[in-house]
């Protein structure tokens, strides 16, 4: 496995592992996403519930979550190598052009906008996930993982933090999604311009849609309100 950890550890290994994890960890986004939108229903949690039922139940996705967790930390790690590793090649070195003319803001910025989202994700997962692993939910059995999200996003600071943290998701993924590809050989010839119409729409909506949800939350607003859920059986329009 020698060839393995060299390659790993090499410039162009670390620039190939940021990419898969980012790629991964942006599939994930999409799954995520879908299973925030179910906070949008207005049946008092049922399909939120349901869905969570799911993801903490299902032995598949518990292993999928693991690979999750790793992928995270193999994306952060590398990519602060990678930030270190250049910013020590450059050393001292002024550029004479500082307009941004060559390199887009967001390029420039990724190793603090991958911080900021590194930060958020802790204290995401402070507020909801380790709530809902780590005996809160026993000891309060009148809640609902509904009940703690929605409180959650009840608190004003959460709110503008989570919208704030969107921003920056969104600035990091529009060099990121499109990076990925390039450093992966596919960002070329007819490909191109694909590529990236599809990075610039995904750094929108997807970040976009997150940012919303806390925020209707918030404001007491429901838009999928017209659907109704039984718990395990699919969702249907009432009437």
């Amino acid at each position: 496995m020698s060839w393995f950890s060299n390659f790993s550890n090499s410039s162009i290994g670390n620039k190939v592992l940021v990419s898969l994890t980012g790629l991964f960890l942006s599939l994930f986004l999409v799954v995520h996403l879908a299973g925030n939108l179910q906070l949008l229903v207005d049946d008092g949690g049922a399909a939120f519930n349901s869905y969570s039922e799911v993801m903490s139940s299902n032995l598949l996705i518990k292993i999928v979550a693991l690979g999750l967790y790793a992928a995270i930390i193999a994306h952060a790690v590398k990519g602060i190598l990678i930030y270190v590793k250049n910013r020590r090649a450059r050393g001292n070195i002024k550029y004479a052009v500082k307009t941004g003319s060559n390199s887009s803001w967001a390029s420039r910025n990724m190793a603090f906008l991958g911080s900021l989202i590194f930060i958020f994700i802790a204290i995401h997962m402070a507020q909801f996930w380790f709530k809902f692993k780590f005996g809160y939910m026993e000891n309060h059995p009148d809640l609902t993982h509904y009940d703690v999200v929605v409180t959650g996003f009840k608190q004003t600071w959460i709110v503008v933090f989570y919208v704030l943290a969107q921003i920056a998701l969104g600035y990091h993924l529009l060099h990121g999604f499109q990076s990925a590809f390039q450093t992966l050989g596919v960002r070329k010839g007819k490909y191109t311009k694909l590529i990236q119409n599809i990075g610039v729409v995904f750094s929108i909506i997807v970040p976009l849609a997150f940012a919303v949800i806390p925020v209707l939350v918030y404001m007491d607003v429901y838009p999928l309100g017209a659907f109704t859920v039984i718990p395990g059986q699919p969702l249907e329009a009432s009437h």
